[in-house]
């Protein structure tokens, strides 16, 4: 899969054999049975070329990797305790990392300037049925 994400589009048996065999002797065959059990897998797609296939990434790395995370914390009995044990093994750039995402996904946060402007909405009550949002009291 890294030789796959690493050109980010469609290739060969041939153009991985050919960059993996820079580093070390592996045969065409192992690659091309490597490249069908992830297209049976469903974590590559093919497409005929000639008496080929070209193989393309379903998804991205940080995809993939996003799911590898999500399901060994989804296997754990305590969540909580293992998403501690997980921040614990973190970099100090990592940990950055995490909280620059979580900041991503939350939104931006008010300016404690503005939280402060800002009077606390009113909860629904009887008292007060405008407060679910219906202007007209009803």
């Amino acid at each position: 899969m890294t030789r796959v994400w690493k050109w980010n589009r469609p290739v060969t048996v041939r153009e991985v054999l050919e960059d993996l065999q820079q580093e070390r002797t592996i045969a065409y065959t192992t690659v091309m049975t490597v490249l069908d059990n992830l297209h049976q897998k469903g974590w590559v797609r093919r497409e005929a070329e000639g008496r080929a296939y070209r193989y393309e990434a379903v998804s991205t790395r940080a995809a993939y990797s996003a799911a590898l995370m999500n399901d060994a914390w989804s296997q754990s009995d305590n969540p909580a305790a293992a998403l501690v044990a997980f921040f614990g093994m973190m970099s100090e750039e990592q940990r950055v990392a995490l909280r620059d995402a979580v900041r991503m996904v939350q939104g931006p946060e008010p300016q404690a300037s503005e939280a402060a402007e800002r009077p606390p909405a009113p909860e629904p009550s009887e008292e007060n049925p405008a407060a679910d949002g219906d202007a007209s009291g009803r």
